[in-house]
């Protein structure tokens, strides 16, 4: 039994409480990428080296990424050749696994968010204008709140005209605590936004910056200020720095990612609209061109369709009609 096989036959006796939006969320991509596969089953009757040019095509349009396709097709052909495959119904069980594999083998990323036992855990992120930053950090503070924690959200993007006033919308709307000033320099309200989170006892910190990647030079000043700001406060801190990414804009937020990863410290995407684009496998390029675990993903437009990953119910939502 196949590696995926066996998450199957778990899913088949309980049905977890995401999956739902997992298959709701991927819909757009498992219908374009799943038909196509099917497509190919009915056409070729063998496995053949036609047969692998077209699923290349067919993994390159769901945003996998060029060199993980061509890393997956290698391992394929291998285990073709090796167990003498030549159905091509067999091999879609070997596909999903193989799939899995992917995010699955190589060095262990950790998809959890590095939680504080003690003080404040502080949050910050990071992203391109334009990508759902504001609105993530509002949907964060919703889950946590939720949970029955106490969040602030501090207002680092203090120059985007509404930047300010949109996140103090979302920590009214949370019941968060916020410190924000327009117009004013983002490592001060950092600081000022930190003193009231340890003498408020606030439990989880959401620090908003700002999204200009036009000049690496000026962000990576200003999120070095920042981070200095942070760690002088709270040590160890920042915990988590999230990269936001829109999944709608394809392998540019490959490239966003590596651009980020040269200016600072990334440790998770959040990757938002997934389930506005055909293109989530993108999921599987993060983890194997620029290794950063992806965190949580935006399934839909609801305060709480914000999940944290699972790459079991991720793969499932995107594969479930070849099973």
């Amino acid at each position: 039994m196949g590696l995926f096989s066996k998450f199957k036959e778990v899913f088949k006796k309980e049905k977890k409480e995401d999956l739902e939006v997992y298959e709701k969320g991927l819909e757009k991509t498992r219908k374009e990428f799943v038909s196509e596969i099917n497509v190919l089953g009915h056409k070729f009757h063998k496995v053949t080296d036609e047969y692998f040019e077209e699923l290349e095509s067919v993994l390159i349009k769901a945003d996998i990424g060029i060199k993980t396709v061509e890393d997956f097709l290698e391992r394929l052909k291998k285990r073709v050749k090796d167990e003498n495959i030549t159905d091509p119904e067999f091999l879609r069980e070997v596909i999903i696994d193989e799939l899995f594999m992917i995010y699955v083998e190589g060095d262990t990323l950790t998809d959890k968010i590095n939680i504080q036992e003690e003080g404040p855990t502080v949050i910050l992120m990071v992203g391109v204008n334009g990508v759902g930053k504001t609105t993530t950090i509002g949907k964060l503070a919703n889950k946590y709140h939720k949970e029955g924690k106490t969040v602030m959200l501090i207002a680092g993007d203090t120059f985007r005209a509404g930047a300010v006033p949109q996140l103090e919308e979302w920590a009214n709307r949370t019941d968060s605590l916020f410190v924000g000033k327009e117009n004013a320099d983002p490592a001060s309200v950092i600081y000022d936004g930190l003193q009231k989170a340890l003498e408020e006892k606030v439990d989880i910190v959401l620090i908003d910056t700002a999204g200009r990647l036009q000049n690496k030079v000026n962000l990576m000043n200003e999120l070095e200020k920042i981070n200095k700001v942070i760690g002088k406060f709270i040590p160890n801190a920042p915990h988590e720095t999230l990269l936001i990414i829109d999944a709608t804009t394809g392998q540019n937020g490959i490239s966003q990612a590596e651009s980020f990863k040269e200016i600072t410290n990334i440790t998770g995407i959040v990757l938002t609209k997934l389930d506005g684009t055909a293109k989530g496998g993108i999921v599987l390029a993060i983890k194997e061109e620029v290794n950063l675990p992806v965190k949580f993903i935006g399934l839909g437009e609801k305060v709480d369709d914000l999940k944290s990953f699972d790459i079991e119910e991720y793969i499932y939502g995107l594969l479930k009609d070849m099973m």
